[in-house]
Formats: structure tokens, sequence, C-alpha cells
């Protein structure tokens, strides 16, 4: 290892008292907080709101949007639907209360509006008819029904929606006595995938299609088999339903072939007719997924790629006839990944969103055109760092979209022709027009490694003075494919109004950058991207204004991983919060929901034929080099990164003799975000075991 400074001596008073009162307290006062100056706190997540789905109505005069909010008094997060005028006026809810109410979808006249509410206790399809106001429930389903769609004409709505059955049955029991009360019986699990995060274990059954009077009525089944339609979660075959043309039949991405349990990634495009026939219209081996069908009935537009099983592969765009003939990938050398992918009304644009170098961009091209036109730049805002966020096409090249940067955390702007776009919401003025942020840069640095080029940013201190120096805290993302951005992070700026310097970077395996540099951790993960980190820590530190004895490191997820990771190879980190990370590669291929992805992408071979390989690549294998004092944090009902692997790294820490604790927060899958009061830990919580090594917590 690198020789770094020493660390400081731990303080007398016992970890578990320290920790304890890391949950409630505020977070520590700094010499920058100190002043009279209101900044982001980790108090302040309840109440941020958050913007999304902004709908276009088909004239182009109003857009509806959904606005998710933060109740301090049940710990949940809600949402209603919200309506302006397309240049921002008359901004009023359609929707209150403490639901959620989502997925808003204008009829093709305009007349009415669909969405999704759980008002009745579960979340089922309502109708709102916008010129009186009045609303209908037209489905009561057992089973919650999922991206529902208009028909062409505005008379069905198809949705899909699970339908359980019994399952492989071994055994029968006998019919407990009048009275008693026995115990639950046990579950017989035949699936590869049966429990999965966010959704907990999961019931035996398909998903199907079925269609809906759109003034209510008795659903009708379209599909059949022991297939998904339209996406469970956990299980392939995710896909959303989209009318053709005619209103004849439904086009969906699913996985319809008899290996795709163990090929779930193989999504084909289907026709299903009305009566129920089935007709394939792509054929190959890798995804087919997020089909568009032109209005005119001429086109249909899909992402996908010839699967190579690789670690990481651009989803290019492809465009073919209605039938399916003639499909070509269009603008193969964007080397990016598309998705989101709709039609203009008049069907001579086909729009898509894609990242490039860590920025969210909107694009359409035209058919038959290999030519990219940018429509926006800025679409995020999900308040993290990492991509997202979502847009409709309305008439004259309008877009409505949710946008992002690192000083507006998530608003409602519409774009015309790519002339800049305008803002027209202010969701969250009431609360960021009165905190002074921490100032956003990039930076560019080497790789220690091959000098190949690295992309990052740094927040300062709100207040930050150049002639001082700073704590630096290094906050890795997960994925391992995905991206950091010039976008709006909560956590982040809370970590720098707590008087950080805070570093989020890009290492190689990022995607926005190419194929070529998001494989380059092909098989080989984590490994050399442990020097693209390092090395955006040493230019920092270069910059004169972080101090090199105050150096700590966090991330979560493939973030986790790499923080792991890295205090294994060097001691230059006085503390590291490894946050839902994964620590053994052999028992995380055969414990989380993705074994798939794991095993046949991410590894050459089953951890059985290979283990040396996956213990190769293992943070635990570097835990007898840990010095670094460490807190593991993870979600009790994280079956992503399940709580097993945080279990193992913290004991083998202990047996190590490092200082180290492990928090664990009940009720919370990957991410550590469901509940408001838990995200709001999960920053203190970080911050607090930082500063206790600052010899700011007692």
């Amino acid at each position: 290892m690198r020789p770094r400074p020493a660390h400081p001596t731990a303080h007398a008073t016992a970890l578990a008292a320290t920790l304890a009162a890391l949950a409630t307290a505020a977070l520590p006062p700094t010499a920058l907080a100190q002043s009279e100056m209101a900044v982001l706190t980790a108090e302040d997540v309840f109440d941020l709101e958050y913007v999304s789905e902004p709908r276009m109505s088909p004239d182009g005069d109003r857009i509806v949007f959904v606005r998710e909010w933060a109740d301090p008094h049940t710990d949940r997060r809600f949402a209603n639907l919200w309506i302006m005028n397309a240049d921002g006026s008359d901004q009023r809810p359609l929707t209150s209360g403490k639901q959620s109410d989502t997925w808003p979808r204008w009829s093709p006249d305009g007349g009415r509006l669909l969405y999704l509410s759980d008002l009745s206790g579960s979340s089922q399809i309502h109708i709102r008819w916008m010129d009186t106001g009045a609303t209908n429930q037209i489905t009561n389903l057992a089973q919650p029904p999922r991206v529902p769609a208009w028909s062409p004409d505005g008379s069905r709505i198809v949705y899909s929606a699970f339908v359980s059955d019994p399952g492989l049955q071994l055994i029968s029991m006998p019919s407990p006595p009048e009275g008693a009360e026995w115990a639950e019986p046990a579950r017989v699990i035949d699936e590869l995938v049966h429990r999965f995060d966010g959704a907990g274990d999961l019931d035996h059954g398909f998903t199907h299609l079925f269609v809906i009077p759109s003034e209510g009525g008795a659903p009708r089944q379209l599909t059949s088999g022991d297939f998904h339609h339209g996406g469970y979660v956990g299980r392939s075959g995710a896909g959303r339903p989209v009318w053709s043309a005619d209103g004849n039949s439904v086009l969906i991405s699913a996985n319809r072939h008899p290996d795709g349990e163990l090929e779930n990634r193989n999504t084909e495009v289907y026709e299903i007719s009305l009566d129920g026939r089935i007709r394939a219209l792509t054929d190959r081996e890798g995804p087919d997924g997020g089909v568009a069908a032109s209005p005119d009935g001429r086109w249909i537009a899909y992402a996908g790629y010839d699967d190579r099983y690789q670690g990481y592969q651009v989803t290019g765009l492809y465009m073919a006839n209605r039938d399916g003939s003639g499909a070509r990938q269009v603008a193969a050398e964007l080397d990016r990944s598309v998705g989101g992918l709709a039609w203009s009304p008049n069907s001579e644009r086909l729009y898509f969103s894609y990242a490039d170098h860590g920025n969210t961009k909107i694009a359409w091209v035209e058919p038959g055109s290999d030519e990219v036109h940018i429509a926006a730049d800025d679409m995020g805002g999900t308040g993290s760092a990492y991509g997202g966020g979502s847009f409709s096409v309305g008439p004259g090249g309008t877009i409505a979209f949710t946008h992002s940067t690192p000083t507006v955390l998530s608003e409602v702007a519409v774009a015309r022709d790519g002339a800049g776009a305008r803002v027209l919401t202010a969701v969250n003025d009431d609360v960021l027009a009165h905190r002074t942020l921490g100032e956003v840069e990039e930076i560019r640095w080497p790789s220690s490694h091959d000098g190949l080029e690295m992309q990052g940013w740094i927040i300062k201190p709100p207040g930050f003075d150049p002639a001082r120096r700073y704590p630096l805290i290094l906050e890795i993302h997960g994925g391992p494919f995905a991206n950091y951005g010039d976008r709006f992070d909560v956590e982040k700026q809370a970590m720098a109004s707590a008087g950080y310097v805070v570093l989020y970077t890009n290492p190689r395996g990022s995607t926005s950058y190419g194929e070529e540099f998001g494989n380059l951790i092909h098989h080989a993960y984590p490994g050399n991207d442990f020097h693209d980190l390092d090395s955006g820590v040493d230019a920092v530190v270069a910059l004169g204004y972080v101090d090199p004895d105050q150096l700590y490191i966090t991330g979560g997820s493939g973030g986790g991983v790499l923080s792991s990771w890295s205090i294994g190879k060097t001691d230059r980190y006085r503390a590291a919060a490894v946050l839902y990370p994964v620590i053994n590669w052999y028992s995380f291929a055969v414990s989380s929901d993705i074994p798939i992805t794991v095993a046949k992408y991410w590894f050459p071979a089953m951890p059985w034929d290979d283990p040396e390989h996956y213990m190769s690549r293992s943070p635990i294998s570097l835990v007898g080099n840990v010095t670094t004092p460490t807190m593991v944090m993870t979600g009790v009902e994280d079956y992503r990164t399940p709580m097993s692997e945080s279990d193992q790294y913290y004991q083998a820490l202990k047996l190590k003799g490092v200082e180290a604790v492990l928090v664990k927060v009940p009720g919370e899958p990957h991410g550590i975000r469901v509940r408001p009061s838990h995200f709001m830990q999960k920053i203190k919580y970080i911050v607090g075991w930082f500063d206790r090594y600052r010899g700011m917590a007692s």
C-alpha cells in the first residue's frame, strides 16, 4: 500500500453511544455554519419536492405533471397531480391528499386524463373529465394494474396486471379444526428469482395484458401462458404496451422464450391482436424494448443490442417498418445508450434520451436519417447526481421534461427545437431560495493507471474560502454501469454544507462515454478503477484547498464495492462509510436478486467453476490490509446487496481488530430512501461518522 498519514487514535467515548447520538443530532456545526448563513442540511429532506411525468396535452396548451412530497407526520412520500398552461401560468393541483397519484396520460382528444391512484387503498386506474373535474375509478382489482395506455380512439385502455396461480404443489394438508389457528403455511419456490429489492417475496404467477372500456366495465385478458407481459418486478419480460395506429393490436416487449428465466435479457417486440394472436416482430439474441409506434402507422422504433454477454453494451436505436421488416440501427455512431423513445404527433420525428459525459440530453432523428438533433440538455430531477427524468412530446416540436442542474433540484421545463429550455415551475424555491448551496465545478484528470482522462465534479462548502484547507469526501457511484453528472444531489450538498469538499466522479466503467470506456471493467471490476479514483483525490488535493490528512471515502452499492476495495488498497483515508456493498462475489451471485447479471455478464464463469476469480475481485479478500475505521450501513430489506454481505464485512473487520460499526436500517430496500427519516439518518450517519475522525464528535 502507498504510505499515508497515520490515523488518529480512537476517542475514548464508546462507539455505541456516539453512533446513537448521530442518528438524532443535528448536523455538527462548522466554522462556516456558525455564521448566519442558511445551508441545505439533512433536515430539509422533508421540505424538498420532486416533479416527474410532465405530459403535454394533445393540443400543446397544457401540461400535467406529478409533484412528489414528503409528510413528516407519517414519514411517507406522497404524490399528486398538478396542471398548468404550457407557458407555466395558472399552476394548480388536480388532486390533493395523502395518496400517490401517478402515471398521468391524456386521452387522444385531450378531454380526459387517465392516471393511477391508491386513494382507495390500492393503486387503480382513474379517469378524470377535464371540463368538469368528474372522476371515475374504472378498476377495482386485487392485483394493481400497471402502465395503462389509451387506444387511438379513446374507447379502450390496455394495461398489464399480475395473475397469480398456486404454483408447484408438493403436499396436501388437512383442514384445521374449527376455530383453530394454524401457522402460516410454508412457501414452495421453484423460480430462480423469487424475491426482489423493493418488492420483497414474489408470488407465483405471471403478468398479462388486459383491455377494458375507458368508461369502465369488465376487463378482458389478451395474453396467456407462463410468460410475463408488461413487467413483473424482478422477472424477465418488463415492458409497457403501446397501441398500433389502427387500434387493432398492441405492441409490447416481452420474453416469451422457453429459456427466459436463464436468458432474461432476450426480449422481443411482439404484436398482440385484440383476439389474442401473438406475432414476434423482432428475432435476435438480445434485448429489444421500449417500443414506440408512429402515429401514422408506418414505423416502429425500439432500443436494444446483439447480446455478447459483456458487462456493458450500448443500447442502440432501431427503426423498422410497422410489420418489423427492414429493421436498421439508427445513428449507430452515437455510441451512447438510448431510452425514452417517443414519436412526434405528426410522425416526422423520433425523440429519445441519452447521457453524454454525465449530462442527459433529449434528441431526435427523422425516419430514414442518421443525423441526431439535440432538443434539450439537463434532463434529470431525482435529487441525486445520477440520471433519470422523463419527457413528453407535443405538437410543433415542443417537449416538456424534468429539468435538473447542480443548482436546480427538480422542475418542469419546456424546449422547442433546441432553442433553449424554459423552466416553468419553482416547486423548491420555498426552500432553496433561502439556502446557500455549495458551488459545483467540473474537474478532469489523467488516471495514474494509463493516463486515460477522467471526469468528476467538486462541491465546495457554502461560503468557500480558498485560503482555508478543508476535509475531503470522495463519494463513489454505484452501478457499476451508471454515471454521475451535472445534476442536483441532495446528499452531496448536505455533506458540503457540513464543511466538506465533496468529490464525485465517473471512473472507468461509467456510462455516457461509450461502449469501450464502459467495458474497461469487463470481468475486471473492481480493479483499475481504483487508480482512477485515487488519482482524482490527488488532483483535488493538488488544488491547494484540501487537507491531505483529512480524507474520507464513501459510496453505496457499486460505490460500496469500491470504497471497501479502496481501503484494502490504501490507508490514506481517515474513515470510510461503506454503504450496501458487495463484499463477496461468490455469495452475492447466489443470494442477490440479479443472479443472471452477475454470473453471466459480470463474470466469465459460474462461481463454482472459477471460485478464485470471484474471490480475487472480492473486497473481503483485502480485509487483512484494512486499518481504516469503517462504518457499514445497509437496509434490512435490501435484496440487491443482501444484509449478509454487510454482515460478512463487519465481522471480518472486527476479527481483524479494525474500529468498525454496523448500521442496520429497518424496512429499507437498496438505497435507503423509502422513508424520508431514514434518508435523513443516512446523511447524518455518514457525516457524523466522518466528523468523529475530524475531532468534531465526542
